[in-house]
């Protein structure tokens, strides 16, 4: 079996290990790794390893080093737990790794969570394995998109329907950081179906003709003009990048329209993140999982699931036009994937899509 391994303390020291199998243990199953997504919600992932517990879904043996999660396929290689087979296709979140193990609990027709206890802590949304001839947001030629997309997605809907629907106030305006990263893109998807809001994309110098090119956006700025930035009404922002320096242009900027400052993602993961004093209101931490809870206790998971899954699919269909799957395969390829990823040296056009 053979593992990626990132550094805790420097996410450019990486490395395989490879160690035999062990016998699988009764009330398991072993997955093998088909493909994953590897976006900068990854490097995320890593970034805030230690504080939001992401290295203690699969730990490493060497606790310098952890195994960052990805989202991707893997099929059921071996399985000792009842109800789950071998063969079965499954959707979910997976380490960087040809094999694994899980520990399925709660299996039904269409999906198992890992019961594993030390992932309990942990949302059920990061456990659940979903199984591909079950699901109905399942499309075998939108597997890339599915990949890329599917909790990248999830995220930016959740943003919209916090802003526009429970919202208070309500802001006519939404101004968003880092707008070429794939959540950010899924936001700005929703919020154009909604036909009422006007979208600010702050972007590099770089990406500006890829957002634009998009044409989810109202206005495209650089991040250079962040503090001259002109904003229609009620405004928020919402920060994929997390460099408190824009912030503070940002939040200056709009002054008294800012009515919400919601921190999502830190693109710019190197960069300094001391804090600096901002006027109100103050940036709020959005937790998906944290919402999706409340939003399901509103609506019922059913009604939430609907709602989600028909955007979920028109929003496949869209990316094709802005966003096309970058495969690559092997265990050097995928090293110099994730360095690529860290240096953001992809292409926002691309979409990469990578095999053990």
């Amino acid at each position: 079996m053979s593992d990626f391994l990132i550094r805790r303390d420097d996410l450019r020291e990486v490395h395989w290990a490879e160690q035999p199998p062990a016998p699988l243990a009764d009330g398991c199953a072993r997955l093998k790794v088909d493909a994953f997504a590897l976006t900068a919600n990854n490097v995320t992932y890593a970034t805030f390893g230690d504080a939001m517990k992401y290295w203690d879904f699969f730990p490493a043996s060497d606790p310098a080093f952890g195994r960052v999660p990805v989202w991707g396929f893997a099929t059921v290689e071996e399985s000792k737990a009842e109800g789950v087979t071998e063969g079965q296709r499954v959707y979910g979140y997976l380490p960087i790794s040809d094999r694994f193990d899980v520990q399925p609990s709660k299996v039904g027709k269409a999906s198992f969570i890992d019961g594993a206890a030390h992932r309990q802590p942990m949302a059920a949304i990061y456990n659940t394995y979903i199984f591909t001839a079950a699901d109905p947001s399942y499309d075998a030629e939108s597997e890339a998109q599915q990949m890329l997309f599917r909790p990248l997605f999830t995220t930016g809907w959740m943003i919209d329907d916090s802003l526009m629907e429970t919202g208070d106030p309500i802001p006519e305006t939404v101004v968003i950081s880092s707008a070429s990263s794939k959540t950010a893109l899924a936001l700005a998807h929703c919020l154009k179906q909604r036909g009422t809001v006007d979208t600010v994309a702050l972007t590099s110098k770089g990406n500006k003709s890829f957002v634009e090119s998009t044409g989810l956006y109202g206005r495209v700025r650089t991040y250079a003009d962040a503090d001259r930035l002109h904003a229609r009404g009620l405004t928020a922002f919402v920060d994929f990048l997390g460099r408190p320096t824009l912030t503070a242009d940002v939040h200056n900027a709009l002054k008294d329209r800012l009515v919400r400052s919601l921190v999502i993602g830190v693109t710019d993961w190197e960069g300094n993140r001391a804090p600096i004093q901002l006027p109100d209101p103050q940036p709020e931490f959005f937790f998906v999982p944290t919402y999706a809870a409340e939003r399901t206790k509103q609506l019922g998971a059913s009604t939430l699931n609907a709602k989600l899954g028909q955007s979920l699919l028109s929003f496949y269909k869209a990316s094709r036009k802005f966003v096309k799957p970058k495969q690559a395969k092997g265990h050097e390829a995928i090293s110099s994937a994730w360095l690529k990823t860290l240096d953001a040296d992809v292409s926002p056009a691309s979409g990469l899509i990578l095999t053990p």
